[in-house]
């Protein structure tokens, strides 16, 4: 295998990206796999940030959502509040691309605090605007690598609604968007089962057997009917994006990998 597993992430999740879709990107895994789909497979898909840059193309990623490279690419910024006011919650944006500390089978999130949240063992960066992207954006993706510490049965914080508890408790919140239609590993690929939106495994990675997706997994966590194997990486995504990992570890200092 001439790619690591992070790698088949990062181009799992790329591949879901449609062309042309609107896309809400939140910073880390998220962009870097948002930012591969429009260097390969959607050369037009349209990625918004909260900070205001539309359509913006960086050359390398961001640090944050205030990262001048995204206002300088963009096709234009406008204010946070019409991001999401006009963009999100008037029904515009495609597909929010979340990362996540914490998952659990309904694809509910934390990024808030590990442990109690009044003592708690790491305190993360909070929800910014995960809360609305996840309730707003018409679907959702998450992608994250898989442990038992970040696939958990219940979450020390619920900072982004899923599917909630699961059955037709999204509807009953009110939540407009479809809300999470996949959750992309190093491993696998997850998506909701029908009826309960559970989170079962469609998908495994090249190499991967069931039983590491398993003790990787802090519930009981199913296999649907029929499961698929990710296509290998090709040449061409391996290229672009370790090209861009280049570029960004060049342009913020960083050792090769830390991108």
């Amino acid at each position: 295998m001439n790619y690591s597993t992070s790698e088949m992430m990062t181009v799992a999740a790329a591949r879901r990206l449609k062309d042309g879709a609107v896309c809400f990107v939140g910073i880390g895994l998220p962009s870097k796999a948002a930012n591969l789909a429009r260097l390969t497979s959607s050369p037009d898909v349209v990625l918004i940030y909260e900070s205001g840059p539309i359509g913006a193309k960086p050359d390398v990623l961001p640090l944050s959502i205030g990262d001048g490279e995204l206002a300088e690419t963009a096709d234009t910024v406008v204010s946070t509040s019409e991001i999401f006011r006009y963009w999100l919650q008037g029904g515009r944006v495609d597909v929010g691309f979340l990362g996540a500390a914490q998952v659990d089978r309904f694809g509910n999130i934390n990024t808030t605090v590990v442990g109690d949240y009044h003592n708690p063992k790491v305190r993360l960066p909070g929800a910014g605007g995960a809360p609305e992207i996840a309730g707003s954006a018409k679907e959702v993706l998450i992608i994250l690598k898989q442990s038992p510490r970040t696939f958990v049965n219940k979450l020390d914080f619920l900072t982004s609604v899923g599917h909630g508890e699961g059955g037709d408790s999204r509807k009953r919140l009110g939540l407009p968007g479809a809300g999470p239609v996949g959750i992309i590993t190093d491993l696998c690929i997850m998506e909701p089962e029908a009826g309960t939106h559970e989170f079962v495994v469609t998908t495994l990675h090249p190499g991967v057997t069931r039983e590491q997706v398993i003790a990787a997994t802090g519930w009981d966590v199913r296999f649907a009917d029929t499961v698929v194997s990710s296509d290998a990486p090709s040449d061409d995504e391996l290229t672009a994006l370790r090209d861009l990992e280049a570029r960004t570890a060049a342009a913020h200092g960083q050792a090769p990998g830390e991108a």
